[in-house]
């Protein structure tokens, strides 16, 4: 572009002198500033072009300064604050300046600003608004979610005879399902006299985007039907509810649908062939596609690499992973989410530890909540307590998600303390922030303390969901708080208008089982309106168990088998039934049918963490470098322990051991008692020993730790599947009411 040596001025209010007139509009359109303002890659460039036109008088012309204010608010070098301030310059804008403005912010991060122009505008503009106008404004509230805003908006719309106007209809369907009120935007598009591609296009997408991918679909044949030719558009909208519905068959007939009607394939609506076929499962598919892509961008290769990491084939996820141009946050958090989500925390965690090594690029909220679940899973307080001080150093918002998580994981590594400072540290505080607050209180078995949480959750206008019952049925089961979970029950749906699912009756029926209301639960299983799942019987089954009831639990075991053949728990249960009953011949026989079934129980796997790193044990674990230690202090341990009275209970046993010290060898080689070991040699005795268990802790394992708390006189924090165990001098948290 031209030179220009005049350099950046600051902009008065008002100009000093009147600008000087030009007799026709030729002279103006046609002064060489305008030109210069076409040729401008760079504010700094537009603000030299502008000092040109306040020096020769051409910015006091509506058209030219309409045509500046475009290039700073419009272009790719825009500058909404610069926009403003030339805006403000202009003595009387026309009606496409303001629509410049108002559209300009409609599209920025700060799409309020939009709203506030145009009522601006109403005051000061003698124009009153056009289509376009409403267009933008209404863009605006689709980006704020302002229903009523919209609709006021609507009914403007309606006064200025632009009701029927197809740009201002199709905003409105989009900015209805913006606002989640689909059957608004049903009715708007269901009267549009004229309907064209897009508003086919964008009732579509808001039944994709609603969570109604049966209704998109379905509104897809009927475009088809009423002839109107499909665009890439409408085909990505299209593959998206496929996706959602997880339709491969017709995700399938859409791409080949694709082909035959010439459609051209752009990045985009190839991207969303991918998805469909990930989320759908056909990583086959997908493979296929890639590889004749001609373009493929950052979104192409994390959802290649998310499609082999859903299914587990990390082999294959790492290639595409190393093979990516470029890995960018989003492909480090498909591997660590991945890797949490299939119950592989370690590896999630390693991850994590790869990627702050790579220095580039910073973990975003995604990672740390993926990240903090992995401690949670794990008990890995020292790496969450680091990522709760690199949030504050980072001086990331700690908003609901990061919130939950932090509480989560602190209440599920042990610090109850920390889980409750997080709490009172936000303001804002949404049903899962509450939620998980009630949880980590039953968890610790702190019942009482986690229904005063509810009361106060409902105090402070929080409305209750699924989740919140859950866990406050959690905290009476955990501390035997029968009344209050039957009146919090039959409470849901009548006064909170929650409807009880399938865990809330698995819940019921723990609370009435442990109490000893064992027909109450019975009866209450008979009456179900959903039909009782695996999990509902596990809980009978469990109750079964400690309260002895062999003829109700082998009824419990083989309604739970009938839904769950291989269901490795069930067998467990009731050969822990038996063996606590003495029959040791149904012991034997449940274990040869699990082994000629191959049915194998799963193994107590128990982890602690000592300065910053995890270690896992297995029953009988001898892996450790630190074996030979860690068997001495067994050794140790189980000689203080017999000249203490204990006396190891045998009926924890799954399989039948005939020599009474091989029965006592067995149970002290359980993962919970080397990890507790390892802490002993490893941890200062002021340090409290944390150990976390995958399945329910035995027994026999909490007498042990409750004698060695007193005995080694420690602290020792044991959470299993369910809760947590918090050992000091000789008694439990749980009062042994487990």
């Amino acid at each position: 572009m031209a030179s220009l040596s005049t350099s950046v001025i600051s902009l008065p209010r008002h100009p000093n002198s009147s600008p000087p007139t030009f007799s026709t509009d030729l002279r103006i359109s046609s002064h060489p500033a305008l030109s210069l303002v076409d040729q401008c890659t760079s504010i700094k460039q537009l603000k030299q072009v502008h000092a040109q036109m306040l020096r020769t008088g051409v910015f006091f012309d509506p058209y030219s300064a309409s045509k500046l204010i475009a290039a700073s608010a419009l272009s790719s070098f825009s500058s909404l604050d610069y926009a403003r301030q030339v805006f403000d310059q202009i003595p009387q804008p026309n009606v496409y300046t303001w629509n410049t403005l108002i559209r300009a912010y409609a599209s920025s991060s700060e799409p309020a600003e939009s709203i506030l122009v145009f009522l601006e505008m109403l005051d000061h503009c003698s124009e009153c608004p056009d289509k376009y106008t409403y267009t933008f404004a209404i863009k605006a509230a689709s980006e704020l979610r302002a229903l009523q805003v919209g609709r006021g908006f609507h009914g403007m719309t309606i006064k200025a005879s632009l009701g029927s106007d197809i740009y201002i209809l199709n905003s409105l369907v989009h900015f209805y399902g913006s606002c989640g009120d689909l059957d608004l935007a049903r009715r708007v598009f269901v009267k549009t006299p004229k309907k064209d591609v897009v508003s086919w296009n964008s009732m579509i997408t808001v039944f994709a985007q609603g969570n109604c991918p049966q209704e998109a679909l379905e509104l897809f044949k009927e475009m088809e039907a009423e002839n109107v030719k499909p665009n890439d558009v409408t085909m990505v909208s299209v593959l998206s509810a496929c996706a959602k519905k997880v339709d491969l068959e017709f995700g399938r007939w859409v791409c080949s649908y694709i082909q035959r009607n010439e459609i051209k394939e752009n990045l985009t609506l190839n991207n969303a062939m991918l998805d469909m076929y990930v989320k759908c499962g056909s990583v086959e598919d997908a493979k296929r596609l890639f590889d004749r892509m001609p373009e493929k961008d950052i979104v192409s290769w994390t959802t290649m690499l998310d499609g082999y990491a859903q299914l587990g084939n990390y082999e294959e996820a790492w290639r595409v992973f190393a093979a990516m141009p470029s890995q960018d946050i989003a492909a480090w958090n498909v591997l660590i989410s991945s890797y949490e989500q299939s119950g592989k925390p370690k590896e999630a965690l390693a991850v994590f530890n790869e990627l702050q090594k790579s220095k580039s690029p910073k973990p975003d909220e995604v990672t740390l909540v993926s990240t903090l679940a992995a401690c949670a899973q794990l008990g890995a307080i020292d790496l969450g307590g680091w990522i709760h001080v690199y949030i504050k150093k980072q001086v990331m918002k700690l908003n609901c998600h990061l919130t939950t998580s932090l509480i989560d994981m602190y209440a599920k590594c042990g610090d109850l303390d920390k889980a409750l400072e997080v709490f009172n540290s936000v303001e804002r505080r949404d049903v899962f922030v509450w939620s998980a607050m009630i949880a980590g209180l039953a968890m610790h078995g702190q019942g009482r303390d986690a229904l005063e949480f509810f009361s106060k959750m409902l105090e402070a206008k929080v409305k209750p969901n699924a989740v919140t019952f859950t866990n406050v049925l959690c905290a009476c089961s955990h501390t035997g708080l029968v009344d209050e979970g039957r009146t919090f029950f039959y409470q849901m749906e009548p006064v909170y208008g929650v409807v009880p699912g399938i865990k809330h009756y698995a819940c019921m029926v723990d609370i009435l089982g442990r109490s000893g209301n064992l027909d109450e639960a019975v009866e209450l299983i008979e009456k179900m309106p959903i039909p009782p799942t695996a999990s509902v019987w596990g809980a009978l089954l469990g109750a079964c168990k400690l309260h002895g009831n062999v003829v109700l639990a082998e009824k419990a075991c083989s309604h739970l088998l009938e839904l769950d053949p291989r269901n490795h728990g069930a067998y467990v249960l009731l050969s822990n039934i038996y063996a606590k009953t003495g029959k040791w011949d149904e012991v034997s026989g449940l274990r040869k049918h699990m082994r000629d079934a191959g049915i194998k129980k799963e193994p107590g796997c128990s982890s602690i963490e000592v300065n910053g790193s995890v270690h896992e044990f297995l029953v009988g674990d001898n892996s450790h470098p630190l074996c030979k230690e860690i068997y001495s202090k067994l050794d140790e341990m189980a000689l203080r322990l017999k000249s203490n009275g204990y006396v190891p209970n045998k009926s924890h046993l799954l399989q039948f051991v005939e020599e009474e010290d091989m029965k006592d060898h067995a149970l002290i080689l359980h993962s919970e008692k080397l990890a507790i070991a390892f802490g002993l040699i490893s941890l200062s005795p002021s340090q409290p020993i944390h150990v976390v268990k995958n399945l329910r802790v035995c027994g026999d394992c909490h007498s042990v730790a409750k004698l060695i708390s007193k005995l080694y006189d420690r602290e020792i924090l044991l959470r299993d599947r369910y809760r947590f165990h918090h050992f000091r001098e000789g008694h439990c948290s749980c009062n042994d009411y487990w």
